[in-house]
């Protein structure tokens, strides 16, 4: 269903665009029309790659970001969620009836 609407939208494009030669104004409407990819690219791959944190578990450094702030969320919370049971702690005058 995509691919007929992404071809339709292409080929009112293209005709709108051929259409518009004529003219001058058109042509720069036209032109405005026409999608560009600016920024969809990627990225600037600079320095050394990134790795996935279990395959350098001792260089945080090196691990990709997205992966570098799941562990170090975890981490947090496991550190209060420690201390939370540790000053909390449970209740040591329990009272069995027998």
């Amino acid at each position: 269903m995509s691919a007929w609407t992404a071809t339709a939208r292409q080929a009112a494009n293209l005709a709108r665009f051929s259409s518009s030669k004529s003219t001058s104004a058109s042509s720069s409407q036209a032109a405005s029309l026409i999608h560009r990819r600016s920024l969809a690219g990627g990225g600037d791959h600079h320095g050394p790659p990134k790795v996935n944190f279990w395959e350098d578990p001792l260089s945080p450094s090196k691990w990709k970001e997205e992966h570098f702030v799941i562990v170090s969320v975890t981490g947090w919370g496991l550190l209060f969620y420690g201390g939370y049971k540790f000053f909390t702690g449970e209740k040591k005058d329990k009272k069995e009836e027998v």
